[in-house]
């Protein structure tokens, strides 16, 4: 009976009622079949919801674009703001969403239509209207735009969004050769790197370069990468240990030949896995020849690591927290930490919040410096994560108007919202432990704890 009722509410076109009624069903209740079919009606209720979505971000962000208003404000900012903040999202993916939302609901009905009634998905609606805002910027015809979005919509029925992507712009590809041209030459101007923290003490570094210098930088790493393979084959061939980034059993000296049981069993690092290490050589030795230069609140740049003084002894097995990432292994931490500069901080030890910065005597300014950094390490608005090198350091109470130099009312912002703060209407309480409190221009709260010197920021 649940299987007929739920695959009667499939075909139903999305909206409050039929989600009530979806609500009643338990799914564990239904067979095989009637699961996949309650599980398809679920999506097509989140289209509707998605589509009423479009509408709330318009109705905050508005249905153009704010004033860009220079040095004090960004085109967007106070709206992108609230709506990061509201959403717990980063501004730039509020922008994001500012900008579907806008190509959605004004210059493709047809999309949003489908999107209401379950026909096709948020991540497919929110495709056509990224590979849009191009051509709409361009200033596309109506009817090809008409011709365009009725193809995506057609073609999105049994295909994925990545898919629809690539079928969108192998229309427009072919719509206009030339402004495809154009679109190329334009696209070298977003190339950019990114890095993006991964479980298990990994994270992802993702380039988006112009294909010949993509080339260059690949044959660079392969290159060397299938040097360091040679160099390991010859010295496993001769009965030594590998001389880069072999396995732990095969680092056992000149002096100690491993067995040759062993040596056979050894497996070789696969080429992936050199190319990664040939990466991460190339930085190394680039920021070795360069320590000096390009000094961040003092500093050079380095690693910073956190780890308790009982797991640095071999003790206990705690994991290290690396600055902008996370938790790794207390093996690798010690590794780390075996070729590195020490600072000692005290924090306190039921909340975690750091307390002094492990001198003796006040040194300004540095000293302080070094504090602010040691203790926010990132820029302190709600969901930012632009690390301290490139963070200003702030007067919550600007010293023009009375603030102190003291570590309760500086703090690390990006440049960004530094202006913002100055600038645009944002008011920041700063407290001594490093917590802060945020007032949009709007009247919205926001409260940023303080930060755990062992967590990650």
């Amino acid at each position: 009976m649940n299987e007929e009722r739920t695959k009667d509410l499939l075909e139903q076109t999305p909206g409050i009622d039929v989600l009530v009624e979806l609500i009643k069903i338990d799914p564990n209740s239904l067979n095989a079949s009637g699961r996949v079919d309650y599980l398809a009606a679920l999506e097509r209720q989140g289209g509707w919801l998605q589509a009423l979505m479009q509408i709330a971000i318009v109705a905050v962000a508005g249905s153009e674009p704010s004033a860009d208003r220079g040095n004090y404000s960004d085109v967007d900012d106070p709206q992108r703001e609230e709506i990061a903040s509201a959403l717990n999202l980063a501004p730039v993916t509020a922008q994001s969403r500012i900008d579907v939302a806008r190509v959605l609901t004004q210059h493709l009905p047809a999309t949003c239509t489908a999107l209401a009634n379950g026909e096709i998905s948020s991540a497919q609606a929110t495709v056509i209207a990224k590979e849009s805002s191009a051509l709409l910027r361009r200033g596309i015809d109506p009817d090809q735009l008409k011709y365009l979005e009725a193809t995506a919509i057609a073609y999105s029925e049994f295909h994925t969004p990545a898919q629809v992507t690539h079928k969108v712009r192998s229309i427009v590809a072919k719509m206009d050769p030339v402004e495809f041209e154009v679109g190329v030459s334009q696209a070298a101007q977003a190339r950019r790197v990114t890095i993006t923290p991964q479980p298990y003490g990994m994270a992802q570094i993702m380039a988006l370069l112009p294909a010949s210098e993509a080339q260059s930088v690949w044959l660079a790493i392969d290159k060397l990468a299938r040097a360091n393979r040679d160099k390991n084959m010859a010295a496993v061939m001769a009965n030594a240990s590998p001389v880069a980034n072999a396995s732990p059993l095969s680092s056992r000296g000149d002096h100690d030949p491993l067995p040759d049981f062993i040596v056979a069993n050894i497996e070789p690092l696969t080429l992936d896995q050199l190319r990664a290490d040939a990466l991460a050589n190339i930085a190394e030795q680039f920021l070795v020849n360069s320590s000096d230069q390009n000094l961040a609140h003092g500093r050079p740049v380095t690693l910073n690591l956190t780890l308790d003084l009982p797991t640095f002894l071999g003790l206990n097995e705690n994991p290290g927290l690396l600055a902008g990432f996370g938790e790794i292994p207390a093996s690798v931490a010690r590794t780390l930490a075996s070729d590195a500069k020490w600072r000692r901080f005290i924090t306190d030890p039921i909340s975690g919040n750091l307390l002094d910065y492990g001198r003796l005597t006040y040194e300004p300014p540095q000293a302080l410096v070094d504090f602010i950094v040691a203790r926010d390490r990132r820029c302190r608005f709600p969901g930012c994560r632009q690390p301290a090198r490139v963070c200003d350091i702030d007067h919550a109470i600007p010293w023009e108007k009375g603030g102190e130099t003291s570590q309760e009312n500086l703090g690390l912002l990006c440049r960004r919202h530094h202006r913002m703060k100055t600038h645009g209407g944002w008011k920041l309480l700063s407290y001594a432990d490093g917590s802060c409190e945020w007032t949009s221009p709007e009247g919205k709260q926001f409260r940023l704890e303080a930060r755990r010197i062992d967590e990650i920021a």
